[in-house]
């Protein structure tokens, strides 16, 4: 199952784009976003269009044309049986949403788009500098007790994750250890190195609805701002919730 929308006329604030008939999809909500991987658990997403403030996340000139096209289709069990990223949606957004995964904090730098806890599984991990896309991070504004949350919708099988620090040298310092709760009551803790490569971590077998970052030590460095760029998460659908 597979359908594709053309809009031919500029977006308005607070315009949305409901999207029915599979829990588990591929979604693709504008020509100017990648695609990725959706949970819906009533079968619908509704996706509010970013406005204002909220594009500094996303490419230069999103949204604003005047003819947009979005697509969407079914993911098929094949599909949900692989092993795969299961954090990464492009199309999360702030707030109270209706499809996942969903990521939320505790904090964001000046509660600015571009430091929004969303931005660590959009997809894109260039990492060397901050700010605007491409650039957008999770940022922490020097808080030591900052947590990130990513909810999955549902329960799914994991077994691995890896973080992809923002590595803008020397603007930024960096964590050199954190600790990860998984929502079975598995916790652990994990050292971290000053790279922009990604560093993963194992978990082992779990059987999860979400996880969160937590406890997160700053090295240091006198920079006072550690931050994260993308947060990905392998593993599969558990089969009895497909």
């Amino acid at each position: 199952m597979e359908a594709a929308l053309c809009v031919d006329r500029a977006y308005e604030p607070g315009d949305r784009v409901v999207i029915s008939g599979s829990r588990h999809m591929y979604a693709q909500m504008d020509q100017a976003m990648p695609r990725g991987e959706v949970y819906a658990p009533s079968g619908t997403m509704t996706w509010t269009v970013p406005a204002g403030e909220h594009r500094l996340s996303y490419a230069p000139g999103a949204f604003e044309a005047k003819r947009h096209v979005i697509w969407a289709r079914a993911m098929t069990k094949e599909e949900l049986l692989s092993r795969r990223n299961l954090a990464g949606n492009p199309a999360d957004l702030r707030g109270d949403t209706d499809f996942y995964p969903h990521c939320t904090a505790n904090v964001e730098t000046r509660n600015e788009a571009c430091f929004c806890a969303r931005n660590v599984i959009d997809g894109m991990r260039l990492n060397t500098f901050h700010g605007e896309w491409p650039y957008q991070s999770w940022g922490i504004g020097a808080r030591e007790d900052a947590w990130c949350l990513l909810d999955m919708g549902r329960e799914v099988e994991i077994e691995e994750m890896a973080l992809t620090l923002r590595a803008d040298f020397p603007h930024d310092a960096y964590w050199t250890e954190g600790h990860v709760v998984l929502s079975d009551g598995f916790e652990t803790g994990f050292p971290l190195e000053k790279t922009g490569e990604r560093q993963f971590i194992s978990l082992g077998k779990h059987r999860v609805r979400w996880l969160r970052l937590e406890r997160m030590v700053k090295s240091d460095d006198p920079s006072a701002f550690p931050a994260l760029t993308e947060w990905e998460v392998f593993g599969r659908d558990a089969e009895k919730e497909m």
